[in-house]
Parts: structure tokens; C-alpha cells; sequence
């Protein structure tokens, strides 16, 4: 498994345009962006203790979640993806879905995932069925993303944060989303080394690195 380097800060939108300016001289867009940004629609999953939530606000040190994501409204794209963390490193694993699949775990019916030739699938399964992992908030966002080809460095500015509360039929482009507060979130990830142009790009005053979490801020929703 292969843990990257990762910063993380909550920025207001006036550092958003600034910084968009910034790396706009020396980054490139991310070839898959859409007129420089695309829409995350993300489906979380926790148990009835919250030990996810609960972990990522302790700040456990070693901890993980499971997601299922896809990009600007097209589900042709679906993708299982398990974050871990350790030491303030970050990690992503990922299985491609079928909407067929997707939905199926959703409404649980998860029998087919323990024979699933992805491993990821299959772990999945697992800890639903031993820890009790459900689907349990809709997490909707704008991304701007940029790329850095030294230290194979991404830099994303994520805002329009929005959750869909109890509602777990993320498939529905008709599922209703409400603000999940006005934060920009800053996120740099690199391998070995950031460089030193990049950092000058994204450097705020008063601006400190923070233990912000999308799918924490729309759990204060439900």
C-alpha cells in the first residue's frame, strides 16, 4: 500500500480565488476536469456506534473509511474506495462497481460481494457484516483540481459542500441535498517531497493545517 504525504486546510473564498490564481501560473488543470472542475458525489459508511465519525474526531491515528463515489453525474463510473490513514499519511484503495452493484448494497443485498474477484469488494462485505458498516450520508461537493508532475503533487479546492442527511439513494440524480456550511477546503497531497513553488502557491497567513472532514461536517446533519 502506497501512503502519501497530505495537508488539508479550511480556507474562506476570497483564499479560494487567490489561490486559483496562483495555480493557474504554475499547474496544470486535471485533464479530467470540466471546464476546470468537476461535481464528487460520495455515499459514506459507518456503523450504529459512529466509530467512524467518532475516530476521524478523536483523531485516532490509524483509521479508514469506506466510500462509493462517482463524477459529474454519471454513474458509468462507480467506484468502491477505502481511505486509510496512519502517522498523517494517507492512503486510497478502489474497486470499480456496477450501478447494479451499487445500488445492491445500498438496498442490502450483499450476498454476491463475498464471491467478487476484487479484494476490496470483498473486505467490504466483511466488515459490514462484522462491524456493521451501512451506507449512511450522501456527501456532495464542487472540485477544483490541479496537478503538479514533480512530486507527483494534486492540488484540490473543494467548496459547495452539500448532504443529503438520512437519505442513502445516491443514485437518484433527484435526491435532495441541503448546505453543509461555506467551507473551502484547501487539500495538497504529494509523494516524497513537495515542491518549493507549490508550497509558496498554497501558503496563507494565518492559515494552519486542520483535521477537516467533508463527511464530519455533514454528519451534524444527520
Amino acid at each position: 500500500m502506497n501512503y502519501r504525504h497530505e495537508w488539508k486546510h479550511e480556507i474562506n473564498s476570497s483564499d479560494r480565488i487567490a489561490i486559483r490564481q496562483r495555480l493557474g501560473v504554475v499547474a496544470e488543470p486535471d485533464p479530467n476536469a470540466i471546464d476546470g472542475k468537476y461535481l464528487v458525489r460520495s455515499l459514506y459508511f459507518d456503523n450504529l456506534s459512529d466509530t467512524v465519525l467518532r475516530e476521524k474526531i478523536d483523531g485516532v491515528d490509524r483509521r479508514e473509511k469506506f466510500r462509493i463515489r462517482y463524477y459529474n453525474r454519471d454513474i458509468s463510473g462507480l467506484r468502491l474506495e477505502k481511505k486509510s490513514k496512519y502517522n498523517g499519511l494517507g492512503s486510497k484503495e478502489s474497486a470499480e462497481l456496477t450501478a447494479a452493484q451499487a445500488r445492491a448494497i445500498v438496498e442490502g443485498r450483499t450476498d454476491w460481494m463475498m464471491e467478487s474477484p476484487h479484494p476490496l469488494i470483498r473486505e467490504l462485505y466483511c466488515k459490514m457484516k462484522t462491524k456493521g458498516l451501512r451506507p449512511k450520508t450522501i456527501v456532495d461537493y464542487v472540485r477544483e483540481p490541479y496537478v503538479f508532475r514533480p512530486g507527483n503533487v494534486r492540488v484540490t479546492l473543494d467548496y459547495d459542500i452539500r448532504t443529503g442527511s438520512a437519505c442513502t439513494d445516491f443514485l437518484n440524480p433527484g435526491c435532495v441535498t441541503i448546505p453543509a456550511g461555506d467551507a473551502v477546503i484547501l487539500e495538497v497531497k504529494w509523494d516524497a517531497f513537495l515542491p518549493s513553488v507549490i508550497r509558496d502557491a498554497v501558503q496563507l497567513k494565518g492559515r494552519h493545517t486542520a483535521a477537516f472532514s467533508k463527511y464530519a461536517a455533514c454528519r451534524i446533519y444527520g
